[in-house]
């Protein structure tokens, strides 16, 4: 038989109680006895294995959080931002290209190179430098015939001075030389920082609104304590595809800037602490 606890007595209570029965209806008694398991909060984990007694246990379920341990409960808001911006394009390229096609191989070196001297030197009157002009010239034989191109790429950052180049070009050459349309892109880093700025500027929105619901709740607005961005979009132009293919030849150059703009996008989730309203100290 496994040993049982059994209640404590003094020995002279043990030694008067002769009948049998009195023994057996004081251990029955002392078998109601009961042993109550304390829960412990959380922030009191030293304790939550201790057994205590039953008046012990109702004590310490009653006791309250302290002061400092409700202090400890941190107060948030979370909220979430969005913005969308866009940049035009900063570069434009155009090529103008010239060719000639003749019997004898120095006159038409003579034609080609004397037309492209009057380009490049009005290129130069313009004010454009030279990093910004590229030469090619390809000579070969056609048939019984020498046939010569030379093409300049003119890369633009102002697109105001691009027209009125374009269009001084075509007043004073013939109709040998071809100028293409404009091509309109972004340099790498146009691109790069319109997406930092999409972040930032949904950022500056979420804490915005932040702001405005502490102050809403009478709140002050604490430091953030995540910042993320969830959710980034890129498109270019506002023209679809199958319409832009179709007049691409037709659009104007107005309409070509839009059509290569580029818009982005970005969401992002913050969650910002918030304290309790500052009082206002009273001046003496």
């Amino acid at each position: 038989m496994p040993n049982a606890l059994w209640p404590l007595r003094p020995p002279s209570a043990l030694s008067c109680c002769r009948n049998p029965a009195a023994i057996t209806m004081s251990l029955q008694q002392a078998s109601q006895s009961r042993v109550f398991v304390e829960l412990v909060p959380w922030a009191d984990r030293g304790r939550e294995n201790n057994l205590v007694s039953g008046e012990d246990t109702l004590l310490s379920l009653r006791r309250p959080f302290s002061a400092a341990q409700a202090q400890t409960v941190s107060r948030e808001v979370h909220v979430s931002g969005t913005a969308e911006v866009a940049a035009s394009p900063d570069r434009a390229q155009v090529a103008v290209r010239i060719s000639s096609t003749k019997e004898a191989a120095a006159e038409v070196k003579k034609s080609v190179c004397r037309r492209l001297d009057y380009i490049t030197q009005s290129l130069q009157q313009q004010g454009l430098q030279a990093e910004n002009v590229t030469v090619t010239k390809d000579f070969r034989r056609v048939e019984n015939a020498y046939h010569m191109e030379a093409e300049v790429c003119i890369t633009f950052t102002e697109f105001g001075k691009m027209q009125n180049i374009c269009n001084f070009l075509v007043e004073k050459l013939d109709s040998s030389v071809v100028i293409s349309q404009p091509q309109f892109y972004h340099t790498p880093g146009s691109i790069e920082n319109l997406r930092r700025q999409a972040c930032l500027v949904a950022v500056e929105n979420a804490w915005r609104k932040a702001q405005e619901v502490c102050n809403l709740v009478g709140q002050t607005l604490g430091k953030p304590l995540l910042i993320k961005e969830e959710e980034t979009k890129e498109w270019e132009g506002q023209i679809d595809d199958h319409q832009s293919s179709r007049l691409s030849s037709s659009l104007t150059i107005q309409q070509k800037i839009k059509s290569a703009t580029i818009h982005a996008a970005s969401k992002v989730f913050i969650n910002f602490e918030v304290k309790g309203k500052e009082k206002k100290k009273k001046h003496l």
